[in-house]
């Protein structure tokens, strides 16, 4: 068991324990990348502080978490004081405040994946591995996540390993994911990457420094796309924009359903929001402020 993991633990109060490593300052050489690296970041925005969220990606990708030097670092490049970085990485629970592992698994246990399975994948991953929701195996390998939403609910039960999508997943399938990554077996995602990376690659990534693999592998399966080709089957179509803007390219041998008074080529029953007039503005340029008088009031009017 690496130092890291034996000391990041928590205080009787619930907050973690910050190795003191944690503060010691970089190497010269990782320092140096680590600066110009932020100054491609950073060149990014027309306000330096907009930087904040990739450059915290950017401590993770080199420490594996949001360290006390990474906080300082980050200050310093972008006149900040330290506690506004802090509350910023402790607000996003994407950053880690104690060393995660080489694989952050999060099992989806949201409504629809609760009762497709959801539930009972977490509880037997997490008897299985020996850790709670915001755990780390003692290998450093696995970070063992609840997650609210995987945002892939036509494939739920949902697993992700470092954010690529493992879906339909089984307590038998989630298993033998884990222990493959604990191995350091190739795995492949359901859909996306042809490969799960490490924590630390995909904290490059996030940092705003493709690693190339954005066209791998499958984008939308079928379950995502049965909406959109029974669509294409019915002639059904979003509702018309704005008056001026373009229409969207539509096959020309589609069947036009708004011309079989279907409202502009929605289904049958249904209607555009679109269609309401919005409420009146509260004030226009050049109103008086309410309550001023704008002239002589009228007879009988109350003073």
């Amino acid at each position: 068991m690496s130092s890291d993991y034996a000391t990041a633990g928590q205080h009787a109060s619930g907050h973690f324990t910050v190795p003191a490593a944690s503060k010691e300052p970089y190497p010269d050489d990782v320092l140096a990348q680590l600066h110009a690296d932020a100054d491609a970041v950073i060149a990014r925005y027309p306000q330096a502080r907009s930087a904040l969220l990739p450059l915290l990606h950017l401590v993770q990708s080199v420490d594996g978490y949001v360290s006390g030097r990474g906080i300082t670092f980050c200050a310093e490049r972008l006149d900040l004081e330290t506690a506004e970085v802090s509350g910023v990485a402790t607000f996003y629970t994407q950053y880690k405040r104690h060393p995660n592992g080489e694989y952050t698994v999060g099992v989806c246990t949201n409504t629809l994946c609760a009762i497709m399975g959801g539930d009972q994948i977490w509880e037997a991953v997490s008897d299985h591995l020996g850790v709670g929701h915001d755990e780390t195996t003692s290998d450093g390998k696995i970070t063992l996540e609840r997650v609210e939403c995987n945002a892939a609910c036509d494939y739920a039960p949902v697993v992700m390993a470092n954010w690529e999508f493992f879906d339909n997943q089984t307590i038998d399938s989630t298993k033998r994911l884990v222990d493959d990554l604990r191995a350091g077996e190739p795995v492949r995602p359901t859909r996306g990457a042809d490969t799960v990376a490490t924590f630390k690659q995909v904290s490059r990534v996030l940092a705003g420094f493709p690693d190339g693999r954005a066209d791998e592998g499958v984008g939308a399966g079928d379950a995502s796309l049965a909406g959109l080709r029974l669509a294409h089957r019915r002639g059904w179509s979003a509702p018309a924009g704005a008056p001026g803007e373009a229409d969207e390219p539509r096959d020309e041998h589609a069947p036009d359903a708004s011309a079989s008074g279907d409202r502009g080529g929605l289904a049958p029953g249904r209607h555009s929001s679109t269609d309401t007039p919005s409420n009146n503005a509260d004030t226009h340029p050049g109103d008086q402020p309410a309550g001023e008088a704008t002239g002589p009031t009228q007879k009988g009017d109350p003073a």
